[in-house]
Order: C-alpha cells, then sequence, then structure tokens
C-alpha cells in the first residue's frame, strides 16, 4: 500500500495543475486575440463603398454538455464584391442576413474586419407595356 497508493495524489498534483494553466492560457490568447482585431478595427477609417452581395452562407457549431444538453450557434456570412473586384465576406446578424439577397447591389459600409451596415439600393421594376 506504501509506494502505490502515493503515484495517484503525485500525478493528479502535476497533471492537473499543468492541464488547468494551458486551459487558462487557451483562454487568455482567444481573448487577447479578440482584443486586438478590435484594436485594429478602431484604427481603421469608416468606408462606404458601393457593392453588390455575390454569396451567403451559414455556420452552425453544435456543442454537447452532459449537464446542460445540447446547444447549437449560427454564425451568418455575407460576402460583397466591391467595385474594384475584391471580395469581401463580413459575418452579420441573422436579421440582415434574412434581408440580404444574393444580387442586391447598395452602398456597404464597414471599417477593417468589422461589417457595420449594407444600404440597398432600390430596385426599379418596369411594368410591361401593353399595346392597345
Amino acid at each position: 500500500m506504501g509506494f502505490e497508493s502515493f503515484w495517484m495524489f503525485d500525478f493528479f498534483g502535476t497533471v492537473f495543475p499543468v492541464v488547468f494553466v494551458v486551459i487558462l492560457g487557451i483562454i487568455a490568447l482567444s481573448i487577447g486575440k479578440e482584443a486586438l482585431q478590435w484594436g485594429k478595427n478602431k484604427k481603421q477609417p469608416v468606408l462606404t463603398v458601393h457593392s453588390r452581395i455575390t454569396g451567403r452562407r451559414i455556420s452552425v457549431q453544435q456543442q454537447t454538455n452532459q449537464s446542460e444538453g445540447n446547444h447549437t450557434r449560427t454564425m451568418y456570412y455575407v460576402t460583397f464584391e466591391v467595385e474594384s473586384g475584391d471580395r469581401l465576406e463580413f459575418k452579420v446578424a441573422g436579421k440582415e442576413y434574412g434581408l440580404c439577397s444574393e444580387g442586391d447591389e447598395g452602398r456597404l459600409t464597414f471599417q477593417g474586419t468589422r461589417y457595420i451596415g449594407f444600404e440597398r439600393l432600390a430596385r426599379v421594376y418596369a411594368e410591361p407595356v401593353h399595346g392597345s
């Protein structure tokens, strides 16, 4: 019972703190990365450019937790093509995503990688003229 019973305490006394520090490090890096991106975006000018929506996509992430059950997280993305031909993809809110349609043209406003808004140009639909 002597040596065999102490290896487990030594194992958890050594491994658990290391795993705990690694998890805290991952969380700190994630928060730091987001803060760094936020800072970079704040330094960028707010731009408004003519653009056209060329694509839309949804990303669904599912997480399973034994105590809380299943959780899903849906993220919405819209791709815009600006006059130079460059394409920019932005994460947007679900409501905004629902209002966007491929082919819509308008004024895209953004700051760095942060989406601010999209103002659609009104489409004019002409009624067909029927001869008398």
